[in-house]
């Protein structure tokens, strides 16, 4: 009756310690891609002052700690000149310049890659299967190296923006009229490809493979992905909620991280995220419950807002070729109009970004290491961590359980 007392109390302890260790490492950070094309316009950012703000150290200011950049392959045959290793690098400095931790984020396309869409470079039409993989490697090697000597080290990286359904098509497109293993060998073949090239030049960055919608069991996709050799450190999700349904969406998401990470035994991020700014406390509203859940789960690492400095209904210009933009339209200050930004009509931080402002450790702290779900945690009775086993009883804590009481 004593132990079974003790262990309850210890269970208690050790999931507030449980939260603490993740919340060391949580990200909260945005994706802000668009900021040098927005500002080549003329568009500025303002802090909750007025007063110009850099946008970087403006999402410093709000609480982030980590910034996502997305890079293509060669822009300019399919977008426009931004999103290249130049307009890379130029953003990249600045992110370091603010100390906040950087993610990676290669499409491995001349344009956006989602799961309707992954267009194989221009440069990289009519090579074999075996060239592909070469390029896939020698492009992922070319811009993590020019990061490198910059002194710029990505936190993460993913090889292939939600590649739900393969990746450059269509040699690597999950094709659902073949068997399964046709279906799947070309993509992990790829994926691994850029897997292999980010470790050769940043041994200890997280890789990640990402797929488009958090509010879906996912368990199944990445355990074949698994079964046919793909390798991945971390599982990244896009989850936006829907505009009437957004509480439970944010709940089927939670739910569906945890069965990742209890599955998988890896850290898992949302990777994008957003709400429409319209109805700014909505937004608001949306953003605090998403954290609020996700930062219960003891497996979920980081959430990222997608592109919040966009506003007064600004849209990118670059060449069409999907007809979904067919040419830019300037920043208005005062337009409500918005997608999913997060920004007020006049490019100040909207109440939906005080949802990434860290309460725990205050306005920025840096990102340690995740410690691996794998690695055995000891705690005394007293449910105090322990450096390792000690005599008589204690308990280990592995892989999101209590194992076992052991004596020694």
């Amino acid at each position: 009756m004593i132990i079974k007392t003790m262990m309850t109390n210890l269970l208690l302890t050790f999931s507030i310690g449980a939260t603490a260790q993740i919340n060391d490492t949580f990200a909260r950070g945005a994706d802000i891609s668009w900021c040098t094309e927005m500002e080549s316009q003329g568009v500025k950012f303002y802090n909750t002052n007025g007063n110009e703000t850099e946008i970087c150290q403006l999402m410093k200011q709000i609480g982030m700690n980590a910034i996502r950049l997305r890079v293509w392959v060669n822009p300019e045959n399919g977008y426009g000149p931004w999103c290249d290793i130049a307009d890379l690098l130029a953003k990249a400095k600045r992110v370091q310049t603010q100390g906040l931790a950087l993610m990676i984020d290669f499409h491995y396309s001349d344009y956006f890659a989602d799961p309707g869409r992954q267009m194989k470079p221009k440069a990289w039409e009519g090579l074999s299967f075996d060239q592909l993989k070469q390029a896939v490697a020698q492009h992922t090697i070319d811009v993590l190296q020019a990061l490198k000597e910059e002194s710029i080290a990505p936190k993460w990286v993913q090889v292939g923006n939600e590649t739900t359904s393969g990746m450059i098509w269509d040699d690597g497109r999950i094709d659902w009229n073949q068997p399964e293993d046709k279906r799947w060998l070309n993509y992990v073949a790829l994926s691994n490809a850029g897997y292999d090239a980010v470790k050769q030049v940043f041994p200890d960055a997280y890789v990640i493979v990402h797929h488009d919608n958090a509010k879906n069991d996912n368990v199944w996709y990445y355990q074949t992905f698994k079964k046919y050799g793909g390798k991945f450190d971390m599982i990244g999700l896009s989850h936006y909620p829907d505009w009437d349904n957004w509480s439970q969406d944010n709940t089927e998401a939670a739910k569906n991280l945890r069965k990742l990470y209890l599955q998988f035994s890896k850290p898992v991020m949302i990777v994008e995220t957003g709400y429409s700014n319209w109805d700014e406390p909505r937004a608001e509203k949306v953003m605090k419950d998403l954290f609020s859940k996700m930062e219960q789960e003891v497996g979920c690492v980081g959430i990222l807002y997608w592109e919040p400095e966009v506003y007064g209904g600004w849209q990118p210009h670059f060449l069409q070729n999907d007809g979904s933009w067919s040419a830019a339209k300037p920043c208005t200050p005062g337009s409500k109009e918005t997608r999913n930004g997060a920004f007020t009509p006049y490019g100040r931080p909207a109440a939906a970004l005080l949802a990434f402002a860290d309460k725990t450790v205050g306005i920025h702290s840096p990102l340690t290491s995740y410690l691996s779900p794998l690695t055995p945690i000891f705690y005394n009775l007293r449910g105090q961590r322990i450096d390792k086993q000690s005599k008589g009883i204690s308990i280990v804590y592995n892989n999101g359980k209590i194992q076992k009481i052991s004596t020694k």
